[in-house]
């Protein structure tokens, strides 16, 4: 078995989250594993999956044409080299041309449902990997329901060459905090003091269209104006494409508080999520929804949209809103004036999210690799 973990970013983003949490997975069940790798990423695969061969690509395949270029010629060629009975492809793309099967993760459909959320040379690509991906792979995996259907429902996908696999959760790195470790985040975001005697609305995650952050920014400025100790919102996470965001920044009242950290270290997302008032996620819509869940996971209160997959990520466990900024007011305010009730989610969310494991979701793909091996 081959995984080309190539495509993952330096950031460790949703794909990085996705192979990382996989990857020990398979290598604990036993899973006769390769994984190919940008070199910087060796040492860290040899830890996280002691058993499996390692091979780091050229040191070109960093930039993304050219590793796009190396999927198609070199990946097939270790496969070989391997003797690997399956290619992994675990992110949209995969060699048009191999010895041995190949199956490809299609992570959502929101390339084709929300266009206009995409940069348009980005959205044309993986459309077209997509499609492309569903024709010649052998199986294709996807993390929902959701993602399975829209496949079926937009591109009229084979439902018998479809397997889901939901995502897991590190229950190690994301776990409820303890007051120390909410102190610490506090004290790093400057959230401390008699300056600062609110808590904090949270939101992480990469700032693109599809995640609708300008709308969260003036539901929680709807939420929060007139109250005596406003809480913070803090939107952590990478920078993206959204033009809008700025504008509405410019238009929060001076007398609330918006910080916006950038990307925090992993040690400091359980403080940041478990000690939030709320963490909110209003997105557009999700393949999976890998935030929410590790949110939850850190016995947060979440309030995100019944978009798509993330009712089968969030269940019961979760409050929902709608994705305008006057209802994501009236929903996160709702929140706010009720403790009991952030209590009550935070300790369903965390009991929910056990349920997400990595090692499910490895023997889902273990099955899907059976299944292309010997359709």
């Amino acid at each position: 078995m081959l995984i080309d973990a190539t495509a993952v970013p330096a950031d460790r983003g949703g794909v990085g989250r996705y192979i990382d949490g996989l990857v020990p997975a398979l290598d604990a069940i036993g899973c006769d594993l390769a994984i190919a790798c940008q070199r910087s990423d060796a040492e860290r695969y040899e830890r996280l999956a002691p058993s499996a061969t390692v091979i780091p690509g050229p040191a070109a395949v960093s930039r993304r044409s050219a590793r796009l270029a190396w999927e198609q010629t070199g990946l097939p060629l270790v496969a070989q080299q391997v003797n690997a009975k399956v290619i992994h492809a675990p992110h949209y793309t995969a060699p048009l041309r191999s010895s041995c099967p190949v199956v490809v993760t299609v992570h959502d459909a929101t390339w084709f449902t929300e266009p206009a959320h995409y940069e348009r040379a980005k959205g044309t690509f993986f459309r077209s990997a997509i499609r492309t991906s569903l024709k010649r792979a052998a199986r294709v995996l996807v993390p929902s329901k959701a993602t399975r259907d829209e496949l079926i429902r937009l591109l009229d996908a084979d439902p018998t060459r479809l397997d889901v696999a939901y995502h897991g959760v590190d229950a190690e790195l994301f776990h409820q905090p303890d007051d120390a470790e909410r102190a610490r985040v506090r004290s790093r975001l400057g959230l401390v003091g008699p300056s600062c005697p609110g808590g904090y609305v949270a939101f992480l995650g990469a700032q693109e269209p599809r995640k609708n952050v300008p709308n969260l920014i003036r539901g929680w400025v709807s939420a929060c104006e007139r109250r005596a100790d406003p809480p913070a919102l803090v939107i952590a996470g990478g920078s993206g494409h959204d033009s809008e965001i700025d504008q509405a920044i410019a238009e929060v009242p001076a007398r609330l508080r918006l910080l916006r950290p950038g990307y925090l270290r992993f040690a400091d997302l359980p403080g940041f999520l478990g000690g939030a008032d709320v963490v909110a996620y209003p997105s557009h819509g999700e393949g999976f929804g890998l935030p929410v869940l590790e949110a939850m996971a850190c016995g947060a209160a979440v309030l995100t949209t019944p978009r798509l997959s993330l009712p089968e990520v969030g269940g019961d466990a979760v409050a929902y809103t709608e994705e305008d900024a006057a209802r994501i007011g009236t929903d996160l305010a709702a929140l706010l004036d009720d403790q009991p009730r952030r209590t009550a989610l935070g300790a369903a969310a965390h009991e929910r999210a056990a349920q997400f494991t990595w090692a499910s979701s490895a023997e889902a793909h273990v099955a899907a690799y059976a299944r292309a091996v010997s359709p």
